[in-house]
């Protein structure tokens, strides 16, 4: 992937706002060489048999660094052509901000370069410039709840139009911003832009209802570039019999009183991205865009991570202590792969805190081990032992999942409705609590098309499929029903009274999960299965969808897989699993792992101590 380079980037110790990530059906982002003219004449020539003929030859690294060398050498003149024609044309944003070139789709853009980015700041400043604007300039609007939680929206009066567009044409030519016109859907971003430093780009939004002002973010290698998806929207609403009538949809209402007070309401009403409960950021709107609505979830939602770092030589010894009996265990249960630590969880964090704001605590379940990079002051982040949640002290040390798993909800404030993490799960793209719960605190869970096999839970079983034997067992039982498919490795969302509830009436086959050192053949798997397969059949959990990829280290088409997955950044979780590998993989894996989650989450999370 070509990143920013040095004659395209200036330093200052001004940045400039901007923002947002690629939408949901491509890629915004900076220029990636597999997306070049040369690599798309290359796949136009060569049908894909031929092309995965080459593959089974030459490594993919090998494959892209080629592609990489070729296409640098053929649009580096180009790209910086285009940079110094640009600089010369508005030497004052070259001069006054740490800005970039990145290629956005097909057009390059101006970028402000960040250390600090993530998308809902993006999206806040992109608003707060607009408004800003449009109060200097003495221009009256109010916020309005859009389709999109992405992107923000303010009305102005049709009869304002003239004024509001020449604040926002002075704004654009100080701070280097782009105009568009969104799709009248609403909920769906504009893929092109013209530059609103240019007195030409201006024309077309003399008549426009609806334009979209954006300023692009970049981190400073320009492997994450925020862009379209985060704009601000200005509405033009139109007087008629006394009101103002909006020119599109939106989740309220599209008719308010022209003479109607202005109220105050949080920023967070307006988007789903961030929690309902937050506080300041308070917007200038009208009364029924700050009600309550019946998707909105207004509940706290905190997540709980589960993590072990088998280098420490102390949990090494224990763990040692306790293999004697392992031959009565299936070797996934006891293989290095079980627990490894790749630092996966440093980049599943940066996941979080990018693509889901709206979390109010994490908690990391450990084994009295903390990262080294972790900033336990945060006070967002509680470390929590396992002796603080174990109900039976006898039952550790442990080294089985599955124990674990089902002894999470007694962790001391956690809320009634949270979400379990692996660390080995990503977030791909920004998400909303409604992606995993109902407003009305269901949950949702994600069925996976793997099959549970059928037959007598035993010891050649993987410890996965034996405990999905023994769940089925249960809810076969209790409510008639044969459980048939696997869930998807993805973020779990669980209730707490559903866990206590299951704890309570399969106490026996409960306690034995929590009691075993190991995942044995007769484990449930409480937080991953059981508990959504309950959830459903006592009316507290529904099957959902996700946009989802799982993938495994020891794959061949892994490398592959994670090129595309970064491209199109179009999925709304991952996970990169492992259960097969021993300890003379690793590295192999971090050289693979490494650059991929570098790209994917290059800016630290404030969970990480400041370097």
């Amino acid at each position: 992937m070509n990143r920013l380079t040095a004659v395209e980037k200036t330093n200052s110790t001004h940045v400039a706002p901007l923002g947002a990530p690629a939408p949901r059906g491509g890629a915004v982002g900076v220029l990636k060489s597999e997306h070049s003219k040369l690599v798309h004449a290359y796949r136009r020539i060569l049908p894909e048999r031929s092309r995965a003929a080459i593959a089974k030859h030459i490594s993919h690294e090998t494959r892209t660094r080629v592609i990489h060398t070729i296409s640098r050498s053929l649009s580096m003149q180009q790209r910086l052509d285009d940079g110094g024609r640009l600089a010369r044309r508005h030497p004052q944003f070259f001069e006054a901000g740490a800005v970039a070139l990145a290629q956005v789709g097909k057009d390059r853009k101006i970028v402000s370069v960040r250390t600090d980015l993530d998308p809902l700041s993006c999206r806040t400043q992109n608003l707060e410039l607009v408004r800003h604007a449009l109060d200097d300039a003495g221009v009256p609007y109010f916020a309005v709840r859009g389709l999109a939680d992405s992107s923000s929206v303010l009305a102005v009066a049709l009869t304002d139009r003239a004024a509001a567009l020449r604040a926002l044409q002075a704004l654009c030519a100080t701070v280097p911003g782009y105009l568009s016109t969104p799709p009248r859907s609403g909920d769906q971003a504009p893929t092109t832009s013209a530059p609103g430093f240019e007195p030409e780009s201006w024309r077309a939004a003399e008549q426009a209802d609806v334009i979209r002002l954006t300023w692009f973010q970049a981190d400073q290698d320009g492997h994450y570039v925020l862009g379209h998806e985060y704009g601000c929207d200005v509405e033009f609403w139109r007087a008629e019999d006394g009101e103002l009538v909006a020119p599109r949809r939106n989740r309220v209402t599209e008719r308010v009183g022209a003479d109607e007070r202005t109220v105050s309401a949080p920023g967070a009403v307006f988007t789903r991205l961030a929690a309902w409960s937050r506080t300041g950021d308070d917007l200038p709107t009208r009364a029924p865009f700050t009600a309550a609505l019946p998707e909105d979830v207004r509940y706290p939602v905190d997540v709980v991570y589960t993590w072990v770092d088998s280098n420490d030589p102390k949990w090494q010894a224990t763990r040692a202590a306790a293999d004697g009996t392992t031959a009565t265990y299936n070797p996934e249960a006891v293989n290095d792969a079980r627990f490894m630590s790749r630092d996966e969880l440093k980049y599943s964090l940066r996941s979080l805190h990018l693509n889901a704001p709206w979390v109010r605590h994490v908690y990391l379940v450990t084994a009295d081990q903390v990262p080294s990079w972790l900033d336990t002051e945060n006070p967002r982040l509680t470390v929590v032992s396992h002796r603080e949640i174990f109900s039976d002290p006898e039952a550790l040390p442990t080294f089985n999942s599955h124990a674990i798993e089902s002894q999470l909800h007694h962790i001391p404030g956690l809320s009634e409705q949270f979400l379990y993490f692996n660390d080995d799960v990503f977030l791909g793209r920004p998400v909303t609590p409604q992606l995993f719960f109902h407003s009305n605190g269901l949950t949702k869970f994600f069925p996976s098309q793997a099959m549970v096999p059928f037959g007598t839970p035993s010891v050649e079983d993987a410890p996965v499929a034996a405990a999905a034997k023994n769940n089925r067992q249960l809810i076969e039982r209790d409510f008639g029903t044969t459980l048939v498919q696997k869930m998807m490795h993805v973020p779990h969302a669980l209730r707490r009274d559903v866990l206590l509830e299951i704890e309570d009436r399969f106490a026996e086959r409960h306690r034995t999960t929590a009691a075993t050192r190991f995942r044995g053949p007769a484990d449930l798997s409480v937080a991953s299965s059981l508990h959504h397969h309950y959830g459903y059949h006592s009316g507290r959990a529904v099957p959902s969808e996700i946009a989802y990829a799982y993938l495994d280290l020891m794959h061949d088409s892994t490398s592959r897989r994670l090129a595309r997955i970064l491209a199109t950044r179009n999925l709304d979780v991952f996970c990169i699993n492992d259960t097969v590998s021993d300890r003379k993989d690793l590295p192999a894996q971090l050289e693979l792992l490494q650059p991929f989650l570098d790209s994917y989450f290059p800016n630290p999370s404030p969970f990480e101590k400041k370097v």
